[in-house]
């Protein structure tokens, strides 16, 4: 029988991990909603007739909103799902996306709906995907859904790309800038030394300091270097467990500048999802699940899980966001004023609009500020450097003369 892997919240409100036996998908799920738990995410375990086959890479991201806006422009001519699956599948460059198209179509042949096909491949999908899907085949608009879920996917590209983009020139700067003053330490300063060798006690302080940390990374480089990718290795092994990430969040939502950014972009996915969800039919409390594992950040994706049971139980999202004392007065009165006009998911997008912008702007203004610190620092480095060779030579000459 096949196993199913998923993730639930309790009748206590305790988010519960585990596996359950059963004939298919739903049927699991079924049994699970009867014993009181919560879905938010069920997927094939890793039994032999419920895995998913994995001969191919997973499509990316990229894939898959190629696929979704051909798929959505093919049904809007008029193509039966069938065929536009045949087309896709003819059109697919990629193995890993052949393979995937093709068992969907096998499945969609079989009297499967297409939400119900991809169920299989929810790592690839996730559960927003699918519920969105599912929302469309029961509104009978599935190609009006897909172009929703094009646009969402798109934005959600862009904000991701955006930040990205933006990090990169920073750390090409910082990885020159330590390169630079190694190189510097390490090769330039050794080369008067020999100058310096008889003057003993008698070089100024900030030479002789230049010299000691030029001998030190001559004599001891390979340690730092060793420490740094040991250390580095220990940090990636401590992030991984619950503990480390968690602690590692928390710090992040302190930075005087990042934090905010951080916040606003964690809390701007949360909020286009629920939005989007809403706004084709899905539940509250479903779409509160599947946007909760859109947040990556886990302390505030610990504050987000008060929300399902503290919504199942008839509580407001404002009132349980307000009660866990992180979300700005921002979040909550936006959630209030959707709640009270009865427009909940309108505001959310708006949320989600106004927070990506300031984003935007924070990540701007940061590496407006970043820019000119590496910079300066490096050069401010570079110039002590020079500067302590330049008074060790004067001192040189002042003892010839």
């Amino acid at each position: 029988m096949p196993h199913f892997s998923y993730k639930a919240i309790g009748r206590d409100g305790k988010t519960v991990d585990g596996s359950i036996e059963a004939d298919g998908l739903e049927i699991a799920s079924r049994q699970l909603r009867s014993q009181g738990f919560t879905l938010l995410k069920i997927e094939p375990g890793t039994g032999a007739a419920g895995a998913v086959r994995k001969s191919a890479k997973a499509p990316g991201r990229q894939e898959v909103l190629s696929m979704t806006s051909e798929l959505a422009v093919l049904l809007r001519a008029g193509l039966p799902l069938d065929r536009a699956l045949k087309v896709l599948i003819d059109m697919a460059a990629e193995p890993a996306l052949n393979e995937l198209l093709s068992e969907l179509l096998k499945d969609v042949k079989g009297g499967k709906a297409l939400s119900q096909a991809l169920l299989a491949h929810e790592q690839v999908f996730g559960s927003f995907y699918i519920n969105m899907v599912r929302s469309g085949e029961a509104s009978g608009q599935l190609s009006a859904v897909l172009d929703r879920l094009v646009e969402y996917l798109e934005n959600a590209k862009a904000n991701r790309d955006s930040v990205v983009s933006a990090l990169i020139y920073p750390a090409i700067l910082l990885v020159v800038s330590l390169l630079s003053i190694v190189l510097m330490l390490g090769f330039v300063v050794p080369q008067f030394e020999s100058l310096f060798e008889d003057m003993g006690e008698g070089l100024p302080a900030l030479t002789q300091a230049v010299i000691s940390g030029a001998d030190f990374i001559k004599d001891w480089g390979w340690l730092v270097l060793i420490g740094l990718i040991g250390g580095g290795l220990y940090l990636r092994s401590w992030l991984r467990t619950d503990a480390g990430r968690a602690s590692f969040h928390r710090r992040l939502l302190k930075l005087p500048l990042a934090g905010g950014i951080i916040f606003e972009f964690e809390v701007s996915k949360f909020a286009r999802t629920v939005g989007t969800l809403l706004g084709n039919g899905v539940s509250l409390l479903k779409a509160i699940s599947i946007a909760i594992d859109t947040v990556e950040n886990t302390v505030i994706r610990d504050a987000l899980m008060v929300l399902p049971p503290a919504v199942k139980a008839g509580q407001r999202m404002s009132v349980a966001l307000e009660e866990t004392g992180l979300f700005t007065p921002m979040v909550i009165q936006m959630t209030r004023v959707g709640e009270e006009s009865g427009s909940l998911g309108h505001m959310m997008l708006e949320l989600a609009k106004v927070f990506d912008d300031h984003v935007q702007s924070g990540v701007k203004r940061g590496l407006t500020l970043l820019e000119p610190v590496l910079i300066l620092g490096m050069g401010a480095v570079i110039a002590v450097i020079i500067i302590a060779i330049l008074m060790g030579i004067l001192s040189v000459n002042d003892l010839a003369a």
